[in-house]
């Protein structure tokens, strides 16, 4: 049996702004903060360690794991960062508020284009600052691999990649391993390790900050899973997510 823990960043200042985020590079709030010293605080109390972490290269990301890694005593852990971990690309609704966006073209269509499957956002412009290939941080990346707006399909296409490729031989190897990154590049994972139907993942939604440990068979499938924390404070933060992109918000 393996064991992994996953972790969606804690909540960043368009989190608060209630605005989609996406690739776009912001900072935690001090609730963020305090989610994320909290966890750490959790994975410590139940005895948890870790060998090595991976996490996106996205700051909010980058930003709650070294704070779970202090507060666990181990700042010094080695981390691997990739942009395949990021978040779901949201295209040209990248920096728009969700009520408005709902209010605008209404809420069954936010939800679709927030939790379907297979049906993307309006794609961002090549001229737009939200395209990753203006960043000087993909500038090593091959512009075509770039996205500009993706689906959940299209996140798990370069997701589960790098976890065959690269994060589960490690955890194969005896690493313990911590995952940092987010709401849509972690139910990417999810919906694999859990053998979801792509109508189920629709209504999966992970909290900010609250760590989520897998128990995994030899195949590298979920024997069980649970969040760690208060359990209605944990539904609360899920309804809360869910309830983000609705126009009554």
């Amino acid at each position: 049996m393996y064991e992994i823990v996953l972790i969606r960043h804690g909540e960043s200042v368009w989190n608060k702004e209630n605005r989609f985020t996406g690739w776009f590079d912001v900072d935690l709030t001090d609730t963020g903060i305090q989610q994320a010293k909290q966890a750490g605080g959790l994975l410590v109390k139940k005895g948890f360690k870790f060998d090595l972490a991976y996490s996106s290269v996205l700051l909010r990301a980058n930003k709650t794991l070294e704070l779970v890694l202090n507060e666990m005593g181990i700042p010094n852990l080695p981390v691997i960062k990739d942009w395949r971990l990021n978040e779901r690309h949201y295209g040209a609704l990248t920096g728009l508020d969700k009520s408005e966006t709902a209010k605008k073209f209404g809420d069954e269509q936010v939800k679709i284009w927030r939790r379907s499957f297979d049906t993307p956002p309006p794609l961002v412009e090549t001229e737009s600052e939200y395209f990753p290939g203006n960043d000087p941080k993909y500038a090593s990346i091959d512009a075509a691999h770039l996205p500009k707006g993706e689906s959940l399909s299209l996140t798990i296409d370069r997701v589960l990649p790098y976890w065959d490729e690269i994060i589960k031989p490690s955890i194969i190897d005896g690493k313990k391993v911590i995952i940092a990154a987010h709401g849509n590049s972690l139910r990417a994972l999810v919906k694999h390790l859990d053998s979801l139907s792509d109508a189920e993942i629709m209504d999966v939604n992970i909290p900010t900050g609250t760590p989520l440990v897998y128990k995994l068979n030899s195949e590298m499938k979920a024997i069980s899973s649970e969040y760690l924390g208060d359990e209605k404070e944990i539904e609360s933060m899920m309804d809360f997510v869910a309830s983000q992109g609705k126009s009554d918000q």
